[in-house]
């Protein structure tokens, strides 16, 4: 078994069946044997799966121009701060250099300021927070546990789910039909809260798969996911700490719960309309590189960086865009 595995069984043994929420928040997170914890290096061609940084320098130039865009709406305050959530290898660094940037992790909340103007971006966080599971069975939602039996890890039937996850899933779910199984991101909304409480006035600038309340009908079975050598599997129990686990976004309880804090949405769209946006102004010759001397195999890259944002990744991700105004006395 891995390090993660014991500790979770041993959990088990001790104690029961355990939320599903825990198990993803050890997989994941737990300080030395947790997925983001432990690997040097997930992304890219050696690792387990590619995400829209990795495709650099395009990405950054762009996203950059979008949020630059978004510097000048709110009249290029002196204070404008960029917030990165889920930072990782902290690829955007460079191209957020002009401001300050706050790069934060999970559980990291002492690096956040205590007030701010300016934007909180994150791309790929939300998915990879830890989720409660449940389903609908019998006229009740119930919680999915994880259990532990002959080496391996299971499904286990528990209880009725707690009042704040029920109605999670009934505000931001379709009504209910048998059978159906739900991811329950409850630290989803913690973090867009704390994010809410902190910006003085600005954006949160959502990069991630996901679907809205009509569209969530289509994933009957759940969306969790489990990623490893750049192939998905639906079995999440399997070697934890060694693969990534995900879940498909919620962008109607973001977007419901983030007005409930002073968020509006300002914009919801595919990743490849943001970057049309952020690169219509020069015709994209600063992600090319046009001006600077790029050239060559560097120049034929950076074209193809572009289609696959525009036409790959940029037609799966979507982008969520909450404004918060500032409060007048």
């Amino acid at each position: 078994m891995t390090p993660a595995a014991e500790i979770l069984a041993e959990e088990i043994r001790r104690g029961g069946p355990i939320p599903f929420r825990r198990f993803m928040e050890v997989a994941l997170y737990h300080p030395e044997h947790g997925y983001y914890r432990r690997r040097p290096d997930p992304f890219g061609a050696q690792g387990d799966f590619y995400t829209a940084e990795q495709i650099q320098p395009v990405f950054g130039i762009l996203i950059a121009a979008r949020i630059r865009q978004l510097y000048r709406e709110l009249g290029g305050p002196a204070d404008f701060t960029v917030v990165e959530l889920g930072a990782g290898r902290c690829e955007m660094a460079p191209h957020f250099a002009g401001w300050r940037y706050i790069p934060v992790e999970v559980g990291q909340d002492d690096a956040l300021p205590d007030t701010f103007a300016g934007v909180v971006f994150s791309n790929e966080f939300f998915d990879a927070l830890p989720v409660d599971v449940a389903i609908f069975t019998g006229g009740a939602f119930r919680e999915e546990l994880v259990g532990f039996r002959d080496g391996r890890f299971e499904w286990t039937p528990g209880g009725e789910v707690c009042d704040e996850a029920e109605d999670y899933i009934r505000r931001y779910f379709p009504e209910p039909a048998e059978g159906c199984r739900y991811e329950v991101n409850l630290s989803a909304l913690h973090e867009l809260g704390r994010a809410a409480r902190l910006l003085s006035r600005g954006f949160v600038f959502t990069i991630d798969y996901g679907y809205t309340r009509a569209e969530s009908v289509r994933f009957p079975e759940g969306t969790l996911m489990s990623y490893r050598r750049h192939i998905a599997r639906t079995d999440v129990l399997e070697d934890p700490g060694e693969r990534d686990l995900t879940a498909h976004v919620n962008f109607t309880a973001l977007e419901e719960f983030g007005a409930t804090r002073g968020l509006a949405l300002d914009r919801f769209e595919t990743l490849a309309r943001t970057l049309l946006t952020a690169g219509e102004a020069d015709r994209f010759a600063a992600a090319l590189g046009e001006g600077e001397g790029v050239e060559g195999a560097e120049a034929l890259r950076r074209r193809m960086q572009l289609k696959t944002l525009l036409f790959g990744m940029g037609e799966t991700f979507r982008v969520q865009l909450l404004r918060k105004e500032e409060r007048r006395a």
